[in-house]
């Protein structure tokens, strides 16, 4: 019987996996509807008393996204206010979803990382996850990638998706 020989492993390809970088922490989600009046009239008394009595102490080194689930028009006073009284406690606060409280995580993160490493060699962006990895995070790290690398693809190596192939030199 003839051996087995994993090919996929003995290649000279090079995986960056961004679950390597999720940075570990808590990430929760304030509503700014909630001390709206039936969810869409702001009425800044009311709302800065409701803000006033808010327990923020609870997202202490938490990651704190903030949004308006209705379609409520919000003054931008109203987001910046809510940011003033997290400070404190929060790791990060940013205005938007969840997602986008990832990928801005992750937009910190990338802008760090030594990409010299991954000079003229294959590279794979590894696909799957556990963990919610964005996809302006994946798009992020191509675009750090192609200064570097002599070709990236995406998915695992037994199925990769071709991007980018450098340019002959």
């Amino acid at each position: 019987m003839e051996e087995i020989i994993n090919k996929v492993a003995n290649s000279a390809l090079e995986v960056f996996d961004l679950e390597d970088y999720y940075p570990k922490g808590i990430r929760a989600q304030i509503d700014i509807s909630q001390w709206l009046l039936e969810g869409f009239l702001l009425k800044e008394k009311d709302f800065r008393e409701h803000l006033k009595n808010h327990d923020w102490s609870q997202y202490q080194d938490q990651y704190v996204a903030i949004n308006c689930s209705t379609d409520a028009i919000v003054p931008a006073w109203a987001s910046i206010l809510v940011a003033i009284q997290l400070a404190p406690f929060a790791k990060k606060i940013i205005n938007g979803s969840i997602e986008d409280l990832d990928a801005a995580l992750y937009e910190e993160i990338l802008s760090k990382i030594d990409y010299s490493v991954y000079d003229n060699k294959a590279v794979i962006i590894k696909g799957c996850s556990k963990k919610p990895v964005p996809t302006r995070a994946y798009i992020l790290a191509a675009h750090h990638l192609q200064g570097f690398a002599r070709s990236i693809m995406y998915g695992e190596a037994c199925s990769a998706v071709p991007l980018y192939k450098s340019p002959k030199k």
